[in-house]
């Protein structure tokens, strides 16, 4: 089955729409519905010509600490050939719509969508639309964590469709998980997988655990569980979980339910904190 995956588009809401939605931020957890991707939430970034973003969840004191994400939006000739501001800041591309062209550590590569790049800190790159349709990608940063005696992570670019997904082991094959870069590569302090539900595959338990998350519904539809919460989630929308809430799910269907997902991994906890 051939991937899909949602983009937003912007635009605002008629006089006549209710205001009652499904937008939440509480201690535990975030749900950023789709429909408050509107025009008047973007911003915009230096050095970046032809683009507006979203912001869906950025570093914040006492909740999720480790990553911000962009829903980056480039109209056609736009891009950037400064697009990182901060050189300690890693990154993950991935495309959900449209057509770009990424200069990496001086290779050329054209991203369709499903196209995933993994970006080191302190690489050179740039990043154009060279078609006539706009470009929507989800930019992932974190600051790296080096180790010493660890080699840093090398930059790669690929394609979803090129990477087989690894099932969990005693599901038939109901959830699985796409990696792009092996859980034992302790190079990587992050992760960005994809997240598969066949219609009624669930988490049967609810994980509770260290790792920050943020997870965008590329497709379908479920009931996800935060902390103490059934929530009602489809293509579009955005859950931003910090360390420890609870969490499972039930896909309901009638088709997959698929989420980006990022979370930090591979390092000790500080002990100290500032």
């Amino acid at each position: 089955m051939m991937p899909s995956y949602y983009a937003p588009r912007g635009g605002l809401p008629g006089q006549q729409q209710l205001l009652t939605d499904r937008a939440v931020f509480k201690d535990a957890y975030a749900v950023i519905p789709r429909g408050t991707m509107r025009d008047i939430t973007t911003s915009y970034l230096p050095f970046w010509e032809g683009t507006r973003l979203w912001v869906i969840a950025r570093p914040m004191t006492g909740f999720a600490e480790t990553f911000s994400q962009y829903i980056m939006e480039v109209a056609p000739g736009g891009g950037s050939d400064r697009p990182e501001a901060d050189p300690t800041a890693q990154g993950v591309i991935f495309v959900v719509e449209g057509q770009g062209r990424l200069t990496l550590a001086g290779e050329a590569h054209d991203m369709g969508e499903g196209g995933y790049a993994y970006i080191p800190a302190g690489t050179d790159w740039s990043l154009t639309n060279p078609g006539d349709e706009p470009l929507r990608f989800h930019w992932i940063r974190k600051a790296y964590q080096a180790v010493e005696g660890i080699d840093r992570p090398e930059p790669f670019v690929t394609n979803e469709r090129d990477v087989a997904p690894i099932p969990m082991p005693d599901t038939n094959g109901a959830w699985a998980t796409t990696r792009f870069v092996d859980p034992t590569d302790l190079r990587h302090d992050m992760h960005v997988n994809i997240v598969t539900f066949e219609p009624g595959g669930v988490i049967p338990f609810l994980e509770t655990h260290v790792m920050e998350h943020g997870l965008y519904v590329l497709e379908g539809k479920a009931v996800y569980r935060l902390n103490d919460d059934w929530v009602e989630v489809e293509a579009g929308d955005f859950m931003w979980l910090r360390a420890f809430c609870p969490q499972a799910c039930y896909a309901g269907g009638p088709g997959r339910f698929r989420y980006l997902l990022y979370k930090d991994v591979n390092r000790h906890m500080p002990l100290r904190l500032g």
